[in-house]
Parts: C-alpha cells; sequence; structure tokens
C-alpha cells in the first residue's frame, strides 16, 4: 500500500478529510493530512482567533508541505481539494509525489476561465478592499451557494458548522483576481511543459460553483509536458463539497486506484 498526503483546500482546515483518512487506512494505506501553517488548532479556535489565517503566505505553505513529504521514506500519492489543488499542482511541477489528484481545483496562474458562478461565489470576499488583508468567510447562505449547493440548507448549515473558517482574503484577491494581470512569474506559476512531472488526474464536480468543471478543463488542457500524463474526470451532479457530500466513497477511491495505476 502507499502513503497519501491530502492537502485541504481553503475556507477549511484538515478536519474536512475526517472521514476519508479512516476510510484510506482500512485499506491498508498511510494517510497524511498536513495543516496550512497556523492551522494546526481546531476550527472553534480559528473561529475564535483568526489571525495565523490573515498572516499565513504561499511561499511558507509551500514550504511547510515539502518538509512534510521530504520527510517520508517514499514519494506519496498527493491529492488536493480546491486550493489544496494548486498546492498540490505546485509540488509536482517542484518533483514531489509519485502520482497527484485534484478535486474541485482552484487554477494556478494563467487560467483565464471566471465563469458567472465562481465571480459570484468570490463576491463577498472580493467586492470588499479591505478584506485582501483580513482572514476572510462566508456567512451560511454564501457557503450553501459556493460549496453544497447540491445539498439541503440543513446539510449545507451542518457542514458550515463542522468544517467551516475564515480564508486568506489576501490569497483570494491575489490568485482569484490579479495573478494573471501582473508581470513575472507569481507564487502559483507552475511549468506547464514540464516533462519529469508525476502523473495528473483532474477530478471535477459537474455542479461545482465556486471551482466549476470548465476552470479545471483549462487547467488540465494547458499541460503539455513531453511524455506525462494528464486526464480528467467529471463526475456530474457533484459541488464543491464532493469529498464531504454523499458519494464521497467513490470520490476517494476514483482518486486513489488511478494514483495507484499511474504512480512511478
Amino acid at each position: 500500500m502507499s502513503t497519501i498526503v491530502l492537502v485541504h483546500g481553503l475556507w477549511v482546515t484538515p478536519r474536512s478529510w475526517e472521514h476519508w483518512v479512516p476510510y484510506l487506512e482500512a485499506k491498508g494505506h498511510t494517510v497524511l493530512t498536513p495543516a496550512y501553517p497556523g492551522f494546526e488548532v481546531e476550527v472553534e479556535a480559528l473561529r475564535a482567533d483568526p489571525a495565523p489565517i490573515a498572516a499565513v503566505t504561499v511561499p511558507e505553505t509551500i514550504a511547510h508541505l515539502e518538509k512534510v513529504i521530504t520527510a517520508l521514506d517514499e514519494k506519496p500519492i498527493i491529492i488536493g481539494h480546491s486550493f489544496g489543488g494548486t498546492l498540490t499542482q505546485l509540488l509536482l511541477d517542484r518533483g514531489h509525489g509519485a502520482a497527484g489528484v485534484v478535486i474541485d481545483s482552484a487554477p494556478p496562474e494563467g487560467i483565464l476561465v471566471n465563469p458567472p458562478s465562481q465571480l459570484k461565489s468570490l463576491f463577498p470576499i472580493l467586492s470588499n478592499p479591505a478584506k485582501r488583508h483580513q482572514a476572510a468567510g462566508f456567512t451560511a447562505e454564501q457557503w450553501h451557494y459556493a460549496f453544497c449547493n447540491t445539498l439541503s440548507e440543513e446539510d449545507s448549515r451542518a457542514a458550515y458548522e463542522r468544517y467551516a473558517i475564515p480564508a486568506p482574503g489576501s490569497w483570494v484577491w491575489a490568485y482569484g483576481l490579479i495573478a494573471n494581470f501582473k508581470p513575472g512569474k507569481q507564487e502559483t506559476w507552475v511549468d506547464f511543459k514540464n516533462p519529469d512531472r508525476a502523473p495528473l488526474l483532474f477530478i471535477a464536480g459537474g455542479e461545482d460553483h465556486i471551482m466549476p468543471a470548465s476552470v479545471n478543463r483549462s487547467n488540465a488542457r494547458h499541460y503539455r509536458g513531453e511524455g506525462t500524463v494528464t486526464e480528467l474526470i467529471e463526475v456530474p451532479g457533484r459541488s464543491h463539497w464532493t469529498c464531504g457530500e454523499p458519494g464521497w466513497e467513490q470520490i476517494a477511491d476514483t482518486a486513489v486506484d488511478w494514483a495507484l495505476r499511474h504512480a512511478g
């Protein structure tokens, strides 16, 4: 069996993987769920004091994840959700991982597709420039639209109460709005032609509002490294909360089975 590193996204913590860990461990895998720097405490503590959220940066987050991965005895399978998908792409580009899977991935620099539902999802953050320097969160209603639109209001609120935290507003502004318009390579730049990148699978939710399938399709098409493997699976009827909503086991099995088949 393999070592699997699960990388969480924005607006949640490693708690978002709490069902995946025992499920994959029961199949014989070793599973790690590293937090972003400062996110090691529980959801409730980060809600009470979101200062670590506002202060964290992408470079220090990548450096922290690299430290976790390079300490392992073997190259792991890396699975990232949402912005964790961006981080996974950055890690693979830097030579980490035997295979990678990104689920409802936020895009790295250079992906210009911005569907209306994505702009509506991010509007609560992008509509207020002051949030660029704050830990910025969603209301329960905004979470329902952005994350859990295929769930009932009651089930969405339960997920919100259990998992939701603010996110670094600077990340949303820098990588969701202006990264593609700044000169030079930004912090989320990857070499789409890197011939040494490990195999990469995109899993896109057909009903995802905040990171729609069209964004993932564009992201996947950008990869053109000679001899590399890049594939995309679109799963109809799945929201951004696809790793937690009913049927998440199918997503977990699809991700791990593909990675095991393609791991170098």
